[in-house]
């Protein structure tokens, strides 16, 4: 949307997060044949159910929570439970890479919200990407992003929009708060 993507290694768990465009009203995953365009685009199975697809944007917001405040005990247990309800023990590949193991009656979108935890715990959580993926502190937008910046602070998807609006309303609080007292 506003900066550039994630690297390849991340790329699952911001665009899966990215469904969603709150600012503007937008759910990829809110019916079926948005929901099905998207998974076909990313090369998921499409014949997910509506109950699939309520479990795949509640882990959406799951996920983006969790970004948003990566040490709520909220936030933490949340995502423990969403890694449990579709993953198993992790296993190691004979090619040296993680995964996360099926569970139960694997369904379309436990295999979906799998892929997205898997980059997430090998990507996102440690090594030199802990911390760059984030969720815009705007409460009303929440947009996964990349954070390039050195000192990885950022917390605005984009200075112009959110980050502008955020500096807007503290400015008219500050001087409208100012003005009630000089009247």
């Amino acid at each position: 949307m506003r900066r550039n993507p994630a690297p390849a290694e991340l790329e699952p768990v911001e665009v899966f997060c990215n469904t969603a465009t709150l600012l503007h009203g937008e759910d990829d995953l809110a019916r079926p044949e948005t929901a099905g365009g998207w998974l076909r685009a990313h090369g998921y199975p499409e014949a997910v159910s509506p109950a699939e697809l309520a479990a795949l944007a509640e882990a959406r917001e799951t996920v983006r929570a969790f970004l948003v405040e990566r040490s709520s005990p909220e936030a933490l247990d949340a995502l423990n439970r969403l890694i449990r309800s579709v993953a198993g023990a992790p296993v190691v590949r004979p090619d040296g890479t993680f995964a996360l193991r099926p569970v139960g009656g694997d369904e379309p979108a436990a295999g979906i919200v799998r892929t997205v935890l898997e980059a997430l715990l090998r990507d996102g959580l440690t090594g030199r990407h802990a911390t760059r993926l984030k969720a815009c502190a705007a409460p009303e937008c929440r947009w996964v992003f990349y954070d390039r910046a050195p000192s990885s602070n950022g917390l605005w998807c984009d200075m112009a929009v959110c980050g502008a609006r955020h500096k807007m309303r503290a400015y008219r609080a500050r001087t409208g708060a100012a003005a009630g007292k000089n009247a």
